[in-house]
């Protein structure tokens, strides 16, 4: 199995809201863009959330996250896994990204939302809500990745509100 590698941050030092994956899937490593596969949700939430075409190039994608002062990583720099599948990651092969420098300088982040479990499990295995501060809240929302496809859409952009209502400025 190959070691694989996420990318880096999106957003500025604006940003108030950190939104968390754990590890690009093949399509977006291919891609070179975050939710690139075709039947992940991401794209299509944050579209309905922020008023955008979901179709959009990528590059408006960023932009409309940016000028919602959103941010979006994910919290492994790089693992071990065969396939896509969070599931796959193999377990004590995690790099994580460096959170401490991005903290240091994304200070008016309030909010870091988790894109799945497997995200918020890697962010405590690693320790690294020490990086944040203590005024920051954390929330786990439904995988918008088709592996979890118990859920429906609706369902999935209805939790996903959470982020227009807690968001601090708005």
């Amino acid at each position: 199995m190959a070691r694989v590698h996420s990318f880096g941050p999106i957003g500025d030092e604006n940003a108030e809201v950190l939104i968390l994956g754990s590890m690009p899937g093949l399509a977006s490593l291919k891609a070179q863009q975050y939710y690139a596969h075709p039947q992940n949700a991401f794209w299509r939430i944050i579209a309905e959330l922020l008023q955008f075409d979901a179709d959009a190039p990528y590059e408006t994608k960023i932009q409309a996250l940016k000028s919602a002062r959103i941010s979006l990583w994910d919290v492994l720099q790089s693992c071990i896994r065969e396939g896509s599948l969070d599931a796959r990651i193999e377990n004590g092969t995690h790099t994580a990204n460096d959170f401490q420098k991005f903290f240091d300088t994304h200070k008016k982040i309030a909010y870091v939302f988790f894109n799945g479990a497997k995200a918020e499990e890697c962010f405590k295995r690693h320790g690294l809500k020490k990086f944040a501060g203590s005024s920051v809240v954390y929330e786990r929302l439904p995988s918008t990745s088709p592996a979890n496809a118990s859920m429906s859409f609706a369902n999935k952009l209805n939790a996903w509100r959470e982020i227009l209502r807690l968001r601090p400025s708005r």
